[in-house]
């Protein structure tokens, strides 16, 4: 009956992930054991296939848009996606409790950063010199490109072990170390998401992670969603939405640590 509500779950989910270029990973994952009693394992990798829905649903819409760097998005690949594969065979020897407690500490992390980012004009005036315009100038910093690709692996390896998209991380790496504009940055980051979360789906279905049957319900919500997202992420201002986002992220960072034992640890 409740599965009922997955679609509606899954636009909002869609409609902030693309916006964001986070992928929803840090919705999906809390939604699923909170509510539906899924495994922390079982929720992860049932997330991470339905942000490769997700994905390529926002990926069309911001191609049409002209704001992918493909290029770019094909060199993070490289390094994402294996790191993807290993996060989520991680899954596999690290107990329920521990995983659970993991993603509630990272949910934290994560509320931190779109806090912190929502005070962006302070943010603006240290990158504005740093700042690329196209990616033909982003290919003269060549360091730039190998310190954002090495430092992409790790958010592969959140995406496998977390079922996160690893925009939550990758974002910040093309805007901070290569210096793209944060529009074009969620746009890329949703496109090499595509290939990221396939190579950790790939583990977890071998693992028998996957529910098919919730990850196309969700998917059938954040398919529109994702289409919502990438077409006023340019008119929105987001800075009341990251704190709205940010509290939420708090809020089920609570739950999860709740659900898993925190306070047994204390």
């Amino acid at each position: 009956m409740w599965e009922l509500l997955l679609p509606i779950f899954g636009f909002f989910i869609g409609t902030a992930a693309s916006m964001t270029g986070i992928g929803g990973g840090i919705f999906i994952v809390p939604l699923l054991t909170i509510m539906y009693e899924f495994s922390p394992q079982h929720a992860v990798g049932t997330s991470l296939t339905t942000i490769i829905f997700t994905s390529m649903a926002a990926a069309i819409n911001y191609s049409r848009q002209k704001r992918i760097y493909y290029k770019t998005g094909l060199i993070l690949i490289v390094t994402t996606a294996p790191g993807a594969y290993l996060g989520a065979w991680l899954t596999s020897i690290i107990p329920a409790q521990q995983l659970g407690l993991i993603f509630g500490f990272f949910l934290f992390f994560v509320a931190l950063r779109i806090l912190w980012s929502s005070n962006s004009s302070r943010k603006k005036e240290l990158n504005t010199e740093k700042t690329v315009n196209s990616e033909e100038e982003l290919f003269q910093f060549k360091n730039r490109l190998i310190v954002g690709a090495l430092l992409s692996f790790f958010g592969g390896l959140a995406s496998g072990l977390l079922g996160i998209g690893g925009g939550v991380l990758i974002v910040p790496i093309m805007t901070l170390v290569m210096g793209m504009s944060i529009h074009v940055a969620v746009a890329t980051s949703m496109f090499s998401m595509i290939f990221t979360s396939i190579s950790g789906v790939t583990q977890h279905y071998l693992l028998g992670n996957i529910n098919p049957e919730f990850a196309l319900l969700l998917a059938l919500g954040t398919i529109f969603g994702a289409q919502l997202g990438a077409y006023t992420s340019k008119r929105l201002s987001g800075r009341n939405l990251q704190i709205i986002f940010g509290l939420m992220v708090i809020l089920f960072g609570v739950q999860m640590l709740l659900k898993y034992g925190l306070l047994d640890l204390l």
